[in-house]
């Protein structure tokens, strides 16, 4: 019994420690443009891709 005198506290205060940083990221704005970061890897950012490097050997 005297264990939950502890454990109550102690996931009350890790709760409220979770919806702090919840509401901070929300704050600052990480949850804006959630589909962006999805489509931004299928963009190319390189204009022109680099040559691949012919193999030198004996001709």
């Amino acid at each position: 019994m005297t264990m939950l005198l502890i454990l109550i506290p102690a996931a009350l205060f890790l709760g409220l420690i979770g919806l702090a940083a919840f509401f901070w990221a929300m704050r600052s704005g990480q949850f804006d443009d959630l589909d962006g970061a999805a489509y931004r890897i299928l963009y190319d950012d390189d204009e022109h891709p680099p040559r691949a490097r012919q193999k030198e050997g004996p001709t």
